[in-house]
């Protein structure tokens, strides 16, 4: 009986010496089974391993952004054509034109959109030809001009001589732009048309006449050739009667006379939009 206990207390110990061993031991010096040179020869196997790796992935990086341009996107051809935009950048208007606090939101959207067309922003640019693109030398190093568009050429929708744009009066104003491409030369006149959807005609007035958008403003050479360019925009008034009060109208807009597609039926903004506007009295 005795025997049994002095063999287990062995048993014990040499378990615990034998565990202990696993992590370091003092006879071989070795630490979880291997000597301090055969783990500093793995550490600096991995360490050489990963520095390749960082160095062909930095290699390749930099071979890549060596290709591409600091002015042009590598690939345009997904977005050939321009959508179009409204502001107040609302799908759905809808307002009471007797409680100020209604389209108050409006009109600020409006203002603040409009302050990079102030004279005073558009001082700053050139007073290009009427009719004719604004080409210019492809150089990457030069800063691009940009024809002027001040916002007073939306006239009665400027927020000049009206600071609600109509909404106060219930005959809001809606402005349109065509997002940039970047080398967009569109052929022929384009301008910007207006109808409600259903058989509800509606009076409207466009500005700059006749909702034109001038060659002048084309091409585009990029956010970082062309600071100073601004989009030109189309202002459309809607000349709401008593009639049309209280009624949700379902408008559409399109970009006419050129080649730039607006019925595309995959993509609903190309080259047009269509918004809600209800307002109330």
């Amino acid at each position: 009986m005795a025997n049994t206990t002095e063999d287990k207390v062995v048993a014990k110990q040499e378990n615990a010496t034998t565990w202990k061993d696993s992590f370091y031991n003092p006879r071989t010096g070795e630490f979880m089974g291997r000597t301090a040179s055969s783990w500093a020869l793995i550490l600096l196997f991995y360490l050489v391993f990963y520095a390749f790796l960082a160095g062909m992935f930095a290699l390749t990086m930099w071979v890549m952004l060596m290709t591409l341009d600091d002015n042009v996107p590598k690939y345009q051809d997904r977005v050939p054509f321009p959508g179009l935009a409204i502001q107040p950048n609302s799908l759905d208007i809808i307002y009471n034109k007797s409680e100020p606090l209604k389209y108050a939101p409006y009109v600020q959207k409006l203002e603040s959109f409009l302050l990079s067309y102030n004279d005073t922003e558009q001082e700053k640019n050139e007073e290009c030809t009427r009719g004719e693109y604004f080409l210019q030398d492809d150089a990457e190093d030069m800063e691009k001009k940009a024809c002027r568009f001040k916002r007073g050429f939306l006239s009665l929708c400027s927020g000049l001589s009206d600071t609600n744009f109509g909404y106060s009066e219930g005959k809001p104003c809606i402005l349109l732009k065509l997002n940039r491409i970047i080398g967009l030369k569109p052929r022929g006149d384009p301008y910007i048309t207006c109808a409600v959807k259903k058989d509800e005609p509606v009076q409207m007035q466009y500005f700059p006449r006749e909702g034109s958008i001038d060659k002048m403003y084309f091409p585009y050479y990029g956010k970082k050739a062309h600071e100073t360019y601004v989009q030109p925009l189309v202002a459309v008034k809607l000349l709401l009667t008593k009639e049309d009060y209280n009624k949700e109208l379902a408008i559409e807009c399109k970009v006419e006379g050129s080649d730039l597609r607006n019925n595309d039926e995959r993509d609903k903004f190309l080259g047009r939009v269509t918004f809600r506007i209800k307002v109330e009295a």
